[in-house]
C-alpha cells in the first residue's frame, strides 16, 4: 500500500526521493532532511505546486487516502489509453498475405498455360 501511495508522486522531482516527500508531507523529518526537501523544492516549480496543495490538507489520512484515489485513476486511465491503442493496431494477417501469394502464383501459372496452349493450336 505504501508503493501505491508513491506512484503518483513518483514524476514530481528525479531530486527528491518520494519516500522523503511522504514523510516531508506528513512532518516525520529531521530539520537537516526537511531543508534537503525544501531544496529540491526551489528547482522543480511542479513539484512545489503539488506539495503546497497537499499541505493544505488538514487531515494526514486523507491525503494518504487522496494520493491513493489518485494512483487509481491514474492506472484506470492508461488501462484504457493501453486497450485502446492495442485495438487500433493492425493485426498480424499472415494468412491473408499467404492467400494472395497463392493466388497470384495461380494466375500466373494459368496465364502461361493458357499462353502455351494457345501457341500449340496455331
Amino acid at each position: 500500500m505504501a508503493d501505491n501511495k508513491k506512484d503518483i508522486l513518483s514524476n514530481l522531482s528525479t531530486d527528491i526521493d518520494q519516500e522523503k516527500l511522504l514523510q516531508y508531507l506528513q512532518e516525520q523529518l529531521s530539520a537537516d532532511q526537511q531543508h534537503h526537501v525544501e531544496k529540491g523544492l526551489i528547482d522543480d516549480p511542479f513539484a512545489a505546486d503539488a506539495v503546497e496543495g497537499l499541505q493544505q490538507m488538514r487531515d494526514k489520512k486523507k491525503m494518504e487516502y487522496m494520493v491513493e484515489m489518485l494512483n487509481r485513476d491514474l492506472k484506470k486511465k492508461t488501462e484504457k489509453k493501453k486497450k485502446r491503442r492495442q485495438q487500433l493496431q493492425l493485426k498480424d494477417h499472415s494468412w491473408l498475405y499467404l492467400s494472395v501469394i497463392i493466388v497470384i502464383i495461380l494466375i500466373v501459372i494459368c496465364y502461361f498455360v493458357i499462353h502455351y496452349m494457345k501457341s500449340r493450336g496455331q
